[in-house]
């Protein structure tokens, strides 16, 4: 097993290397190896020696685990053996022929934009702290940030004059997001009026911070998005609700899937090509609502 754990730490030290992923996505792929590592071990055998009969054993659905669950896995099997074997560290590639579950593409869960207006008005906006809030979901919903980009922002990467958001998403990667001048104003005022007052003379680079005067966390947006919903009777909802909410209203509005796929910094179109679906559904919905026989 201790030969396991140091194989996934080289592993996940070429994905850093190599890749640039999150620490978040890191972090899932060392937790999906150490879980299948420790199904082998209990077979006598382990994630170094395995044969491509001892993995598929081992990747047999267990009770109570999900589809996603087991496709992620086999996702993670897959890169880690095809990483062994161009390393040179084993002769063959035994996760080479395994099959995972077919995709079941769902539609994520959105907002409409009742009720995204809703959430932007909730804010107290007489208080320092509210207007930190109203300018915060103004940008995610003009922006489409990830929750970790939203909170990792920084005053260098934020061009009010220009209206442009300057981040770095997955695989280290950069680029620019246009905002509308709602986001601009209220951006502008959190930061003349209520970011001076929460940080009291603290020197700090992030866009959003707290009343202990440092950066926000991601812990603490969910906590204020959930916060805010749960007021207007809206369930289930989370930071990456307002991001396909900002995707879902674009592809409504007319625009193009390429630059949806660009605003979102997605490396891959078919990622972005669920907003398709999203947009049909909604069709869907309106004719059954509106034609005579619907």
């Amino acid at each position: 097993m201790n030969e396991d754990l140091e194989l996934i730490d080289l592993f996940v030290d070429h994905l850093l290397l190599s890749d640039g992923l999150s620490r978040n996505t890191l972090d899932a792929y060392r937790r999906d190896l150490a879980k299948l590592a420790a199904r082998l071990d209990g077979e006598g055998g382990g994630l170094a020696t395995a044969g491509a009969e001892a993995l598929a054993a081992a990747l047999q659905p267990q009770d109570g685990e999900k589809p996603a669950t087991r496709a992620r896995l086999i996702a993670a099997c897959r890169r880690f053996y095809l990483f062994l074997f161009d390393s040179g560290q084993r002769a063959d590639d035994p996760a080479q022929r395994l099959k995972g579950p077919l995709p079941r593409r769902t539609l994520p869960r959105t907002l409409s934009e009742a009720d995204v207006d809703a959430l932007l008005a909730a804010p107290d906006t007489a208080t320092p702290l509210g207007l930190r809030d109203r300018a915060m979901f103004e940008l995610m919903y003009a922006t489409g940030l990830r929750v970790s980009e939203l909170v990792g922002l920084q005053l260098s990467e934020l061009d009010l004059a220009a209206g442009v958001v300057s981040t770095i998403g997955k695989g280290n990667k950069q680029r620019l997001v246009p905002m509308g001048e709602p986001a601009q104003q209220w951006l502008a005022v959190y930061l003349a009026e209520a970011r001076p007052l929460l940080l009291s003379g603290r020197a700090c680079e992030e866009v959003f911070v707290t009343v202990r005067r440092a950066g926000m966390t991601r812990q603490m947006a969910w906590q204020l998005v959930k916060r805010y919903t749960g007021m207007l009777g809206l369930t289930g909802v989370s930071p990456h609700t307002l991001r396909h909410a900002f995707a879902t209203h674009l592809v409504n509005h007319g625009a193009d899937l390429r630059v949806v796929q660009l605003l979102l910094g997605h490396a891959d179109i078919s990622t972005t090509q669920i907003y398709t679906h999203v947009a049909r559904e909604r069709l869907r919905a309106l004719h059954a609502r509106h034609h005579p026989r619907g």
